[in-house]
C-alpha cells in the first residue's frame, strides 16, 4: 500500500473515493485503489453518475433492457445507480467485514426533489436501502431543515446515513442531535445500534471559494491574509463540536448500548484555487476518527507528495475561532455566507439531477429507437 496514504490511515483518517462508475468496478480499478491506495469507502452523487453514463458504454445493455421494459426515466436512474452501488459495496465487503462495519461503505443520494420534504426523503431512503440490500451502504440525506427530522427517522429504522451538504456549524450541531435522536428511537424499538453507522459531510473548498471571493473584493492586506483559512477553520470547529457531543452523558448511554459515533467527513476536498497546494484539504484535516472523501486527482496527488504531520485539527480550535473573529471584523457575516452556500448547494444538486435525467432520458430513447 502507498506509504503516504498508509500514514494518513494510521493517523485515523479513513480514505474514501468521491467517484464511481461501472467501468471502474468491472475493470478492477476500484479493487486496486482499495489494495494499493487504501481506499476504504466510496461516495457518489448525480453528477458522478451522469458523467459515468456519458463516458462509457458499460451501461448500454442495461439501458437497452430498461428501454424494452418501458421503464420511466426515474425508474431507470434508480436501476442503473443502485446496481453500481451494490457492486461497489460487494467490492468493499471485505473492508466492511475486517473493520466490523466502520468502513467499506458506499453512499448513494436521495434525489433533490425530496430535499425539502421530510416524509418523501424518509420514504426514498428506505426504498434505496431495500433496493440495494447491502449492509455496507449509506443513504445520503441533505442537511436541510426538512432533512433533519428525516435523518432521525431513517436512523431510527436502523439505516446508516451519510448526512450531506453541511456548511454552518449551527446546522452541524443539529445534524449530530438528529443522529442521536434517531439512535434513541432505534434503541427503544429494539434495533441493534451497533449496525447503524453515520458520517456528516462538511464541505471545505466551497467555503473558501465564497469567502475568498469576498476577501478579494475587500482587497486590504488584512483581508488577503485570510484567504484560504475559512474552510479549514470551519472543519476544525466542527470536529470540536463532535468531540463535545460524543463525550456527553447522552451519548455515553447510547454507546453503552452499542452505538457508534457519527464521524465528520471532509467533502469537496479538491482545491479549486490553483494557488493552494493540491493536498491542502487532506494534510491540514488530519485527526482520529474522521473521513476524507477525495476526487481521484486529489487521491493520486496525496499518494505522490502528500504529507502527514500528525494531528492538524485538535489543539487548533482557538486559532480557528480567531479566523472567524477576524472575518467578522472585516464585515463578513458568517450566517449569511453559510446560508448562501446551502442555497447554491441545493441549486447545484438540482442541476446535477437534471443532467442525470437528461442523460438517462437520451440513452433510453436511443436504445428504444
Amino acid at each position: 500500500m502507498n506509504e503516504r496514504l498508509a500514514q494518513l490511515s494510521k493517523a485515523g483518517v479513513s480514505v474514501w473515493l468521491d467517484d464511481l462508475s461501472r467501468s471502474r468496478i468491472s475493470s478492477g480499478n476500484l479493487a486496486s485503489l482499495a489494495a494499493d491506495l487504501g481506499v476504504v469507502g466510496v461516495t457518489t452523487n448525480p453528477t458522478i453518475f451522469a458523467k459515468a453514463l456519458s463516458d462509457s458504454d458499460a451501461y448500454a445493455d442495461q439501458v437497452a433492457e430498461l428501454a424494452r421494459a418501458g421503464a420511466s426515466v426515474d425508474a431507470a436512474i434508480d436501476a442503473l445507480t443502485t446496481r453500481d452501488v451494490a457492486q461497489a459495496a460487494d467490492v468493499l465487503a471485505p473492508v466492511y467485514e475486517a473493520t466490523r462495519g466502520y468502513d467499506g461503505r458506499v453512499s448513494i443520494e436521495v434525489p433533490p426533489n425530496v430535499a425539502r420534504d421530510t416524509e418523501a426523503t424518509v420514504a426514498y431512503a428506505k426504498q434505496l436501502w431495500a433496493m440495494i440490500d447491502r449492509p455496507n451502504i449509506m443513504i445520503k440525506i441533505p442537511a436541510t431543515l426538512e432533512g433533519l427530522p428525516a435523518i432521525t427517522q431513517v436512523v431510527a429504522a436502523g439505516i446508516s446515513v451519510n448526512v450531506t451538504l453541511i456548511f454552518a456549524l449551527g446546522r452541524y450541531r443539529k445534524v449530530v442531535e438528529a443522529y442521536l435522536s434517531g439512535l434513541e428511537r432505534a434503541r427503544e424499538a429494539g434495533i441493534d445500534l451497533s449496525g447503524i453507522h453515520s458520517v456528516a459531510s462538511i464541505f471545505v473548498s466551497r467555503v473558501d471559494s465564497e469567502v475568498d471571493r469576498r476577501l478579494d473584493e475587500i482587497g486590504t492586506p488584512e483581508a488577503l491574509r485570510l484567504r484560504g483559512t475559512a474552510g479549514l477553520a470551519n472543519c476544525r470547529l466542527a470536529y470540536q463540536i463532535a468531540e463535545q457531543l460524543f463525550s456527553s452523558e447522552r451519548f455515553e448511554v447510547l454507546e453503552a448500548a452499542g452505538a457508534n459515533r457519527q464521524r465528520p467527513l471532509w467533502a469537496s476536498t479538491g482545491t479549486k484555487n490553483p494557488e493552494y497546494p493540491d493536498t491542502l484539504y487532506v494534510s491540514e484535516l488530519v485527526a482520529e476518527g474522521c473521513v476524507n472523501t477525495m476526487p481521484e486527482a486529489t487521491l493520486q496527488a496525496f499518494a505522490d507528495h502528500g504529507e502527514v504531520a500528525g494531528d492538524t485539527i485538535a489543539g487548533r480550535y482557538d486559532a480557528a475561532d480567531e479566523v472567524f473573529d477576524s472575518l467578522a471584523v472585516l464585515g463578513l457575516d458568517y450566517a449569511e455566507v453559510m446560508e448562501r452556500l446551502e442555497a447554491e448547494g441545493l441549486q447545484k444538486f438540482d442541476a446535477s439531477w437534471a443532467e442525470l435525467v437528461a442523460t438517462v432520458g437520451t440513452q433510453l430513447k436511443g436504445a428504444g429507437a
